[in-house]
């Protein structure tokens, strides 16, 4: 009995059709399969992802005849035969004026050539097919393959891989490697050392990301895990200095998320310090003018937060002039 594998790429538009001749239930000749194959080795070919998992999902073995050696396959090469004689030969006067009429006209000749009775052997080909095939015959799976394209790929230093313009979140510690990157029409998967390291939704947003926050380093997820109402939390509990220097880093930047790395900055400096000495720090720089995280950190460096507080000057009163004409005028 012979056929074809039929495989189409939605992604990429591409359709291949590979003859095959099924020696039993469970293992198929194909007929040239240089498209399934990543290294067309004479005595160890090795087939690529998408011929490994069609044999994986359809519960089938696929062997790659060798060229030139129509032996390894004759049920194709005389199927082939018959087809030409017995269907072509037949149509090959007549005009068809559309794809839907051709294939109706085969398969008027399908049945009679399987209808017809062997010259050597007892029976006709769809009495065979009935006998030794169909028995063998298991149901297709629930589920139709899906195509996947494959995609090497090399990890930023941002845990992130570019696919089409989508950047997509892998384990941190993968970052510089190479992996590969297997993509449906609905997922993404991320594949190292054969093994499954990530799944993504597939996205056609260019320029965006998709991150998981399992892959980011330690740093970055007690980034992600703080809020602005939690570091104003937090610093209320320090003391009121502490509260107004972060509440600084929030207000004084275009996001408030620009400043979670310096407010987790004074955190570790209550660490290292203890959360008096940081009150007081945070106390003298809002003094002097400067609550930022580089002026607390000075500040305990130096021991100045265990000083008195500087005095800030009084403002110069404005001179007296015929000129200065003061702000009753403007009433």
């Amino acid at each position: 009995m012979s056929g074809a594998i039929k495989l189409s790429s939605p992604e990429t538009r591409e359709f291949w059709e590979i003859p095959v001749v099924y020696e039993d239930e469970h293992l198929l000749a194909v007929d040239k399969p240089a498209r399934l194959l990543t290294s067309p080795d004479r005595y160890d070919p090795q087939p690529n992802a998408l011929y490994d998992e069609f044999a994986a999902h359809y519960g089938c073995a696929l062997l790659a005849a060798r060229p030139a050696h129509p032996r390894d396959k004759p049920k194709v090469e005389n199927a082939v035969l018959v087809v030409e004689r017995w269907i072509l030969a037949r149509l090959r006067n007549r005009r068809f004026f559309s794809l839907a009429e051709l294939n109706a006209a085969i398969a008027d000749l399908l049945i009679d050539l399987n209808q017809r009775a062997f010259k050597k052997l007892p029976g006709c080909r769809a009495e065979a097919f009935a006998l030794l095939d169909q028995p063998a015959l298991r149901p297709l799976p629930v589920t139709r393959m899906p195509i996947a394209r494959f995609k090497r790929a090399r990890v930023n230093i941002d845990y992130h891989v570019d696919l089409d313009g989508h950047y997509y979140s892998v384990p941190h510690r993968l970052v510089r490697t190479e992996v590969e990157l297997r993509v449906t029409a609905t997922t993404v998967e991320v594949l190292a050392g054969n093994r499954r390291v990530a799944v993504h939704r597939y996205s056609a947003r260019k320029g965006a990301h998709t991150t998981d926050p399992q892959h980011m380093p330690a740093s970055h997820r007690a980034h992600l895990e703080w809020s602005p109402a939690r570091l104003i939390a937090w610093g209320e509990r320090i003391g009121v200095a502490t509260a107004a220097v972060v509440r600084w880093q929030m207000e004084r930047r275009q996001h408030p998320e620009q400043g979670y790395r310096s407010c987790l900055g004074l955190l570790s400096l209550g660490r290292t310090f203890g959360n008096a000495r940081l009150e007081a720090a945070c106390a003298r720089a809002v003094a002097i003018r400067s609550p930022t995280y580089h002026s607390v950190k000075s500040i305990l460096a130096k021991g100045l937060d265990q000083q008195a507080p500087p005095e800030l000057a009084a403002p110069n009163p404005m001179p007296v002039h015929e000129n200065v004409r003061g702000p009753g005028y403007y009433h």
